[in-house]
Protein backbone atom coordinates (compact mmCIF):
# COMPACT_ATOMS: atom_id res chain seq x y z
CA UNK A 1 0.00 0.00 0.00
CA UNK A 2 2.92 2.51 1.03
CA UNK A 3 4.73 1.54 -2.14
CA UNK A 4 1.73 1.92 -4.54
CA UNK A 5 1.07 5.50 -2.91
CA UNK A 6 4.87 6.58 -3.63
CA UNK A 7 4.19 5.17 -7.26
CA UNK A 8 1.33 7.34 -7.77
CA UNK A 9 3.32 10.52 -6.60
CA UNK A 10 5.87 10.00 -8.94
CA UNK A 11 5.15 12.31 -11.95
CA UNK A 12 5.84 10.95 -15.53
CA UNK A 13 9.15 12.98 -15.73
CA UNK A 14 10.74 11.64 -12.84
CA UNK A 15 10.04 8.29 -14.18
CA UNK A 16 11.68 9.27 -17.37
CA UNK A 17 14.51 10.31 -16.01
CA UNK A 18 14.97 7.13 -13.62
CA UNK A 19 14.62 5.48 -17.12
CA UNK A 20 17.51 7.41 -18.67
CA UNK A 21 19.24 7.22 -15.87
CA UNK A 22 19.05 3.81 -15.14
CA UNK A 23 20.09 2.99 -19.39
CA UNK A 24 22.88 5.15 -18.50
CA UNK A 25 24.07 3.26 -15.62
CA UNK A 26 23.85 -0.19 -17.11
CA UNK A 27 25.69 0.68 -19.63
CA UNK A 28 28.29 2.37 -17.86
CA UNK A 29 28.30 -1.03 -15.72
CA UNK A 30 28.65 -3.26 -19.30
CA UNK A 31 31.86 -0.51 -20.64
CA UNK A 32 33.10 -1.11 -17.24
CA UNK A 33 33.22 -4.99 -17.06
CA UNK A 34 34.59 -5.07 -21.09
CA UNK A 35 36.99 -3.00 -19.90
CA UNK A 36 37.77 -5.06 -17.03
CA UNK A 37 37.65 -8.02 -18.93
CA UNK A 38 40.39 -6.77 -21.55
CA UNK A 39 42.66 -5.63 -18.94
CA UNK A 40 42.51 -8.97 -17.05
CA UNK A 41 45.08 -11.04 -17.96
CA UNK A 42 47.86 -8.20 -18.48
CA UNK A 43 50.61 -8.90 -16.54
CA UNK A 44 49.38 -12.17 -15.10
CA UNK A 45 51.48 -15.46 -15.42
CA UNK A 46 49.13 -18.08 -13.79
CA UNK A 47 46.69 -19.79 -15.61
CA UNK A 48 44.79 -20.01 -12.35
CA UNK A 49 44.75 -16.40 -11.51
CA UNK A 50 43.45 -15.87 -15.01
CA UNK A 51 40.88 -18.35 -14.82
CA UNK A 52 39.59 -16.93 -11.31
CA UNK A 53 39.28 -13.79 -12.93
CA UNK A 54 37.67 -14.78 -15.88
CA UNK A 55 35.01 -16.55 -13.48
CA UNK A 56 34.66 -13.44 -11.45
CA UNK A 57 34.19 -11.21 -14.72
CA UNK A 58 31.75 -13.77 -16.50
CA UNK A 59 29.36 -14.31 -12.94
CA UNK A 60 29.62 -9.88 -13.04
CA UNK A 61 28.57 -10.00 -16.43
CA UNK A 62 25.82 -12.66 -16.27
CA UNK A 63 24.22 -10.56 -12.89
CA UNK A 64 24.27 -7.27 -15.07
CA UNK A 65 22.31 -8.86 -17.62
CA UNK A 66 19.70 -10.46 -15.05
CA UNK A 67 19.42 -7.07 -13.74
CA UNK A 68 19.06 -5.49 -17.23
CA UNK A 69 16.25 -8.00 -17.81
CA UNK A 70 14.53 -7.17 -14.59
CA UNK A 71 14.47 -3.62 -15.70
CA UNK A 72 13.40 -3.99 -18.99
CA UNK A 73 10.11 -6.03 -18.02
CA UNK A 74 9.17 -3.17 -15.06
CA UNK A 75 9.37 -0.95 -17.95
CA UNK A 76 7.56 -2.85 -20.40
CA UNK A 77 4.89 -3.20 -17.42
CA UNK A 78 4.71 0.55 -16.70
CA UNK A 79 4.91 1.02 -20.67
CA UNK A 80 1.36 -1.18 -20.89
CA UNK A 81 -0.19 0.56 -17.88
CA UNK A 82 0.61 4.00 -20.40
CA UNK A 83 -1.14 2.76 -23.04
CA UNK A 84 -4.01 1.14 -21.07
CA UNK A 85 -4.47 4.43 -19.51
CA UNK A 86 -4.42 6.20 -22.85
CA UNK A 87 -6.70 3.84 -24.44
CA UNK A 88 -9.56 4.39 -21.36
Amino acid sequence: SHIMSEYVRMTDTERDQIDQDAQIFMRTCADAIHQLRTEAHKDVQSAQVKEHRTAVLDFVEDYLKRVCKLYSEQRAIRVKRVIDKKRL
